[in-house]
């Protein structure tokens, strides 16, 4: 099992932000935090690409989760890391739910819970075009 999906989007990285961020927000997903990792590079005067981290995540669905194992919580809320590539191609990269399987003592089976946004995800960032993942 792969401990990370990388999707290539079909937008540019501003637009794939904003896409990601309406139809998570649509489908009743809450937007905790978009963490800026390129400013809080730049303030501290160094360079790296468009670089940003939602963490995006419902209590409706973490908190079971996290009642049958506690520990559970450094997994959530769940990321996404959207990315300008080294050629300009803007990617979003996260943790497949299948990939949390088991971990931090979770019962078995209770993880896929996690995967509801992930055909979201792969069908906004692809414009809805079967994008194998790199």
């Amino acid at each position: 099992m792969a401990e990370t999906t990388k999707l290539e989007s079909a937008y540019s990285f501003a637009e794939t932000l904003q896409r990601l961020r309406s139809a998570l927000e649509g489908k009743g997903f809450t937007i905790f935090a978009a963490i800026d990792q390129r400013e809080a590079a730049r303030s501290v005067g160094l360079g790296m690409p468009p670089t940003t981290l939602l963490v995006y995540g419902n209590p409706k669905g973490g908190t079971p989760l996290m009642l049958a194992a506690p520990d559970f919580g450094l997994e959530l809320p769940l990321k996404l890391l959207v990315r300008e590539g080294p050629d300009g191609k803007t990617l979003v990269v996260y943790t497949p739910a299948a990939a949390l399987e088991g971990k931090h003592g979770l019962p078995a089976g209770l993880a896929g819970k996690l995967g509801a946004a992930e055909p979201l995800i792969d069908a906004t960032v692809t414009g809805g075009k079967a994008s194998a993942p790199r």
